[in-house]
């Protein structure tokens, strides 16, 4: 089945006649930075230049932590922390003790009397929840349930993207000067064809990768390639950093990905609505090129079929 839906992968790239075309790439270090510069062709043929810096910080320090996720790894750094929250909340008429079960470790609560027992375990459970959370959180993973109710861990696309802004403003005035705010159309385009001219590398499973794969916004241009997964993460990190205050989503469907923008759909073109917001949808994956409001036919088919999970990205005023 795994091979079933790669392949499918592969029909989304290739399905198009007219592909991105990246003409050129170069970046090379300037004291405490690099210069980037690209050609490449838009959905109108023509050619298209950009020059800009990015910090070595962004590069090589922002999201150090990103690895693939580990659940052994997880649950000691979790446990660790429970133990430290009970060494500083001790439990009133009981006591925990952690043990080992099928190669895990847990927590089971003792005490003399039921109640106070059961009041100790609710603690415990709430203060587990807690440590779960941070991990995730300081970790960027979340749990994840695709369309079909699989479940699992990937990569916490939204707060990846929220937490690259401040990384890729300073494309702001570059790409302002080419293409105008006013018009949302044009400037989410001219970054769609931008990011579809960047080499792809295949998607792994989100739900058996764990992470692995994943280019975060700074390291994917700093390899010049990235999946379905980080394409679709450095075209939203781009648009906030260019319309902070603009509704987005993240849709994902088996194997692919890609965004929506809040914005009325036009006769024929693909949106979706999601808790009382219409999206517009666009494909960053390339190398075909798809303008705002087009997909592949693969996506077009998962999306009327309602095979699709989606996740709001909307500005929280740090922009």
């Amino acid at each position: 089945m795994k091979n079933i839906k790669i392949l499918l992968c592969f029909g989304f790239l290739f399905i198009a006649t007219v592909h991105a075309e990246q003409i050129s790439f170069s970046k090379h270090p300037q004291q405490d930075e690099y210069i980037f510069k690209y050609q490449w062709l838009d959905h109108d043929k023509q050619r298209q230049a950009m020059t800009f810096s990015l910090a070595n910080p962004a590069l090589f320090e922002r999201f150090r932590m990103l690895k693939v996720y580990q659940s052994d790894f997880a649950n000691k750094a979790i446990m660790h922390s429970v133990r430290k929250k009970l060494r500083s909340q001790p439990l009133k008429g009981a006591h925990a003790i952690f043990k080992q079960q099928d190669g895990k470790t847990v927590v089971q609560v003792k005490g003399l009397k039921d109640e106070d027992v059961a009041l100790a375990y609710q603690k415990v459970k709430e203060i587990e929840r807690q440590a779960i959370d941070e991990y995730f959180k300081n970790n960027y993973f979340q749990l994840f349930t695709t369309h079909d109710q699989q479940r699992g861990v990937k990569v916490d696309h939204v707060n990846i993207a929220s937490d690259s802004v401040s990384d890729f403003k300073v494309l702001k005035p570059i790409i302002l000067d080419k293409v105008a705010i006013e018009n949302i159309r044009k400037v989410t385009d001219y970054v769609l064809a931008f990011v579809q001219s960047i080499p792809y590398s295949t998607l792994e499973s989100r739900l058996t990768s764990s992470g692995a794969g994943f280019n975060p916004p700074a390291k994917l241009l700093f390899e010049n390639q990235g999946d379905c997964d980080s394409k679709m993460a450095l075209t939203a990190t781009i648009l906030r950093a260019l319309m902070p205050r603009i509704d987005m989503a993240m849709i994902y469907i088996d194997q692919h990905a890609f965004i929506g923008i809040a914005l009325p759909g036009e006769v024929g073109e693909m949106t979706i609505e999601y808790e009382g917001v219409s999206y517009l949808l666009g494909e960053p994956t390339g190398p075909a090129l798809y303008r705002l409001g087009q997909l592949a036919p693969e996506s077009e088919l998962a999306i009327d079929q309602g095979r699709y999970t989606i996740e709001a990205f909307h500005s929280d005023g740090r922009y």
